[in-house]
């Protein structure tokens, strides 16, 4: 994978984009998201909005809802409402190209969020998923070096499925190779949805008989479906790695049913996205902006443009950190957690 630049703290973007905002007025920002299912894409919205709005610029989005023939459609109307640029969170990053091509070559410009799309022409501003990956197997490894791991993996169409688990098999390499860890269950996810995760949890227990002894789900909603099929097995505690830093996933966490969830700060991602949404409307090159570099890392390795924001993992140790940040409230955060068991409860 191609990175020519260092993974950057969303702060330091903000400072450097902060005066870019100002120059973009009275054009419109799209978003397609792919669905609105998951609890996250809110907290993202209302971040993108507000700079968007702020900027003087007018906000509009379109919900897939989970169908990537409903997602090119969605983009053919807003090329044909000539916005200015158009945010999209794909559904399926290969079956929405012909889209962005026809976005293109209608002078809208581009920027796929969150997940990757291999258009040239896009912007590709996220978290680095891979380094996700990573640290969900750190910190699963730290509390379980040696044993029967499963990985409940997301959507097999879309690319951060594939990233998340690349981070994850760099760290567990040596102790797959050495035998101290064993993959015994390994499946996509259809949709990222937890009732589909559940299901194919409870199909590992029973083709392990039970011989599990952590999950590495790739985000926290399908994290509480595996959760729920441990518990009904009597296997509540079992190690358990997600991400998204979802409200119910960070209470799991402080109560010992969630090992952790790796927080990629949904706000912080939605200003540096609008931010250089309102840039690029204006005509600012994307190569340009504070904090780009190359990327290549995607399947068919066609370098992008793009702004990957650093991770945090949300442990026992440091719930404090999503409360204190106005992420979670401590109620919401300490529900059914002891006082002063768990940093900030």
């Amino acid at each position: 994978m191609t990175r020519k630049f260092l993974t950057l703290a969303a702060g330091a973007l903000m400072l450097g984009m902060s005066s870019m905002s100002a120059l973009a007025a009275g054009k419109t920002i799209a978003v397609s998201w792919k669905t609105f299912q998951e609890e996250r894409w809110k907290t993202d919205e209302a971040a993108i909005k507000a700079v968007v709005e702020a900027a003087g610029n007018t906000y509009v989005s379109t919900d897939a809802q989970g169908s990537a023939q409903k997602q090119a459609a969605d983009i053919e109307g807003l090329i044909s409402q000539k916005v200015d640029v158009i945010m999209v969170v794909a559904f399926d990053s290969d079956a929405i190209l012909p889209s962005f091509k026809a976005a293109s070559d209608a002078g809208v410009k581009m920027l796929s969020y969150d997940v990757l799309v291999e258009d040239p022409n896009a912007l590709y501003v996220t978290f680095d998923n891979v380094g996700v990956g990573r640290l969900i197997a750190q910190e699963i490894q730290k509390v379980k070096p040696e044993g029967n791991y499963a990985f409940i993996k997301g959507d097999k169409g879309d690319p951060n499925a594939t990233f998340l688990f690349q981070g994850m098999m760099e760290v567990l390499k040596e102790a797959l190779d050495s035998g101290k860890v064993k993959n015994v269950c390994e499946t996509f996810t259809d949709g990222w949805k937890p009732d589909v995760a559940q299901k194919n949890m409870e199909q590992c227990l029973t083709s392990t008989g039970n011989k599990v002894d952590a999950v590495l789900a790739e985000n926290d909603g399908m994290a509480s479906g595996v959760v729920a099929a441990l518990e009904a097995q009597g296997m509540a505690g079992i190690p358990v790695g997600g991400q998204d830093g979802d409200l119910a996933a960070i209470n799991r966490v402080a109560l010992g049913t969630q090992t952790v969830s790796v927080w990629k700060n949904a706000r912080e991602l939605g200003k540096v996205a609008a931010e250089a949404a309102n840039a690029i409307a204006e005509g600012t090159d994307a190569a340009t902006l504070p904090g780009v570099g190359k990327f290549s890392g995607g399947a068919k390795g066609v370098e992008v443009n793009a702004i990957l924001l650093t991770p945090t993992p949300i442990t026992k140790a440091n719930v404090n950190v999503a409360i204190d940040a106005g992420h979670i409230t401590k109620d919401q955060a300490c529900a059914g957690v002891a006082a002063g068991a768990v940093p900030g409860c």
